[in-house]
């Protein structure tokens, strides 16, 4: 008996689901308590937008008895979602410690010549969050640095889950 892995595809839905809801969730409160997210922040999280309702549709098809086919199908797409997230958040450490550069859309540069009353007029209205800074350490880790192992063991969880027979 595998002590690390749940032994069943609903355990194993019911797992993904707790902590990727619980891992977005996190990432809504931060942001309400005042560390507001960068593009990439914001798009990390679309596999969380993804993952959670589909780890539930998997935990309600396993509940069902849905064929066994199906659960690992959704297990696949699991794994391969989070597997995607994972690189993602290697990324977007490596451009958090200026490894390589990130997108433009992190940074405050301008689309071409801005007149001086322009740029003031953008500047009190347009607050960039810029994705080569870490506004937040937790245990020394940033958010995409924590990232990196809760996609990475989602993925595993569901990787694993595909080749279960119940």
């Amino acid at each position: 008996m595998n002590r690390i892995f749940p032994a069943t595809f609903a355990d194993s839905a019911l797992v993904i689901g707790v902590i990727a809801f619980a891992t977005i969730a996190g990432a809504w409160i931060f942001e309400e308590l005042g560390y507001p997210p960068c593009d990439l922040c914001l798009e990390q999280r679309w596999a969380y937008y993804v993952g959670v309702p589909l780890a539930i549709l998997a935990f309600a098809l396993a509940k069902a008895g849905a064929p066994r086919v199906l659960l690992a199908v959704i297990m696949a797409a699991l794994a391969l979602l989070f597997a995607a997230e994972f690189v993602f958040a290697i990324y977007h450490s490596g451009v958090e410690a200026k490894l390589w550069q990130g997108p433009t859309a992190c940074t405050a540069t301008t689309p071409g010549p801005v007149s001086a009353g322009d740029l003031l007029k953008q500047l009190e209205t347009i607050k960039v969050v810029r994705c080569d800074a870490v506004n937040l350490r937790v245990f020394g880790l940033s958010l995409a640095n924590w990232n990196i192992f809760i996609s990475a063991a989602l993925a595993a969880f569901a990787g694993r889950a595909t080749v279960l027979s119940k």
